[in-house]
């Protein structure tokens, strides 16, 4: 059980890494600076295999420990607050992750806006050219 514990605190490290890879992400994103987008999805893969990885040692654990109705009442109580304070970083996650997503939605919808508006422009200035400057200049000469 105490193999279970130790598993369980290191995955709860790891979330609370990912934790702040988010927060200090949200906040650059907040401050429309997206030059990490890509090495900051790679981080956090990274961290979620790991952690991917550490449930399958616990599930292994779990299962070669046999019988835990004879666990010490101490050991209990550890496991039950290592699972609480995951329980809380991931409900810290879930939220920092909607909170991302909303943030890269509006940015996704400012671009598709300009990008739009570059577009009529430039077929504005292509209506505006065609026909009526060869006109001109003929006039002109």
């Amino acid at each position: 059980m105490n193999s279970s514990i130790d598993i369980l605190e290191e995955k709860n490290m790891h979330l609370e890494d990912f934790y702040r890879l988010n927060e200090s992400a949200l906040e650059k994103f907040k401050a429309d600076d997206f030059s990490d987008l890509e090495e900051f999805y790679k981080t956090r893969e990274g961290i979620l295999d790991i952690i991917r990885k550490l449930d399958e040692m616990l599930e292994r654990v779990n299962q070669t420990e046999g019988d835990q109705s004879k666990i010490d009442l101490a050991l209990k109580k550890s496991v039950m607050e290592a699972l609480e304070h995951k329980n809380i970083l991931v409900t810290q996650i879930l939220e920092q992750d909607l909170n991302i997503l909303s943030v890269l939605e509006t940015a996704k919808s400012e671009i598709i806006k300009e990008l739009t508006q570059v577009r009529s422009a430039k077929k504005a200035i292509g209506a505006y050219h065609s026909g009526n400057n060869k006109s001109r200049l003929s006039e002109k000469v």
